[in-house]
C-alpha cells in the first residue's frame, strides 16, 4: 500500500504540479505494475482538481484495478468496509487527512474525503473488527511538514488509536522520514499485543530535493496469525530507506527509487558517481538513527 498524494484525473483536467496536482493515468498503471494494490487517497491534495477531479481519479483507479480508500464517490461507498485478504489473514483499511489545503469539501458531501475525527476513526476500527478483520491499518495524513520528529498531536492521536484497536498506523504528510515505534496495547479480548506506529514514511517518489526530502522508506511487516487462539502478532518489522535519484540524460528529468543500503553495497550503478555514494553512506547513518530513535 502507499499514500497517493495527487489526483490522477488524466489529460482532460490538465496536468499540473505544485500547488494543485494532477497526474496522468499512466502513473496509476506504473504503481500497479510495481506491485501496489492498495492506495490511501485521503490527503491535503485530494481536492486539488475539485470534486470532479476526485471522482475521475476514483474511476480511473477502479478501471486499472487499484483499491482506493479514504475518498469516496457516495455516502454508500464511504460507509463500505475495505478489507484485504492475504494468506488467510484479513486486514481492514482506513484513511483520513487533517484537511484539504483550504479547499472546502462541497456542502452536503462530507463522504468525498475522510477528515481526521478521533471518535469516528475509533468507531470505524470497531466496525472493521465486528466484520471480522484480523487487524486494522489506519493511514493518517498528519503532522508538520519537513519536521523530522512527530509532534505531540501525532503521538497522542496515534497512540490513542492503537489503544482502540489499530494494529498499524501508516503516517504521511511531513515529506521526510520520522521515527517509528512499537507500542503495547490490548486486543478486544483483553490480551496484550503490540501495534506499529509509523509517524511519517517520507517521500517514496517525488521531485522534492534536499534536507532529506528525497528519502523515504519501504516498511515490511510480517503478520503472524495464531489460528487456534485468534491472535495477531507483528514480527520482523523492517524499514528499508529509499532515495529518489533524479538525473537528466536529455531535456527531461528521470527518476528512480533506489534502496539505499543495497545500492551502497553493490556500488556498481553506472548512473552514480563517487559523490553520490559518499552522500548515501552519510545519509544512511542519519536516516537509520532517526528511524530508530523511538524504538
Amino acid at each position: 500500500m502507499a499514500n497517493l498524494e495527487t489526483p490522477i484525473a488524466g489529460a482532460d483536467f490538465g496536468y499540473s504540479g505544485y500547488p494543485t496536482f494532477n497526474a496522468p493515468t499512466e502513473l496509476a498503471e506504473a504503481l500497479k505494475n510495481a506491485g501496489f494494490n492498495l492506495l490511501s487517497t485521503a490527503n491535503n491534495h485530494s481536492l486539488d482538481k475539485g470534486e470532479k477531479g476526485l471522482l475521475r481519479t476514483l474511476e480511473n483507479l477502479k478501471e486499472i484495478g487499484l483499491q482506493a480508500f479514504g475518498t469516496a464517490s457516495s455516502q454508500e461507498e464511504a460507509d463500505a468496509l475495505v478489507i484485504s485478504e492475504k494468506n488467510g489473514i484479513t486486514m481492514g483499511l482506513l484513511s483520513y487527512t487533517y484537511g484539504t489545503n483550504g479547499i472546502p469539501i462541497p456542502q452536503g458531501k462530507p463522504y468525498l474525503v475522510n477528515l481526521i475525527d478521533e471518535a469516528k476513526i475509533k468507531n470505524d476500527i470497531a466496525r472493521l473488527r465486528e466484520a471480522g478483520a484480523d487487524l486494522v491499518t489506519v493511514a493518517l495524513h498528519f503532522g508538520s511538514e519537513y519536521q523530522t520528529v512527530p509532534n505531540d498531536s501525532q503521538k497522542t492521536l496515534a497512540r490513542s488509536l492503537a489503544a482502540a484497536g489499530a494494529d498499524i498506523i501508516a503516517g504521511s504528510h511531513p515529506h521526510v522520514l520520522q521515527p517509528y515505534e512499537m507500542v503495547d496495547s490490548f486486543d478486544d479480548q483483553g490480551r496484550p499485543k503490540q501495534s506499529l506506529i509509523i509517524y511519517s514514511m517520507g517521500n517514496f517518489i517525488s521531485n522534492q530535493r534536499g534536507e532529506s526530502k528525497d528519502y523515504g522508506a519501504i516498511f515490511k511487516v510480517n503478520i503472524k496469525k495464531n489460528v487456534t487462539e485468534g491472535t495477531i502478532e507483528l514480527t520482523e518489522v523492517e524499514a528499508i530507506p529509499t532515495w529518489v535519484h533524479r538525473y537528466r540524460p536529455d531535456k527531461s528529468y528521470r527518476y528512480r527509487v533506489l534502496p539505499v543500503e543495497a545500492t551502497i553495497a553493490a556500488s556498481n550503478d553506472p548512473l552514480l558517481g563517487a559523490g553520490d555514494y559518499a552522500m548515501l553512506k552519510q545519509d544512511l547513518a542519519m536516516l537509520t538513527e532517526r528511524l530508530d530513535s523511538m524504538k
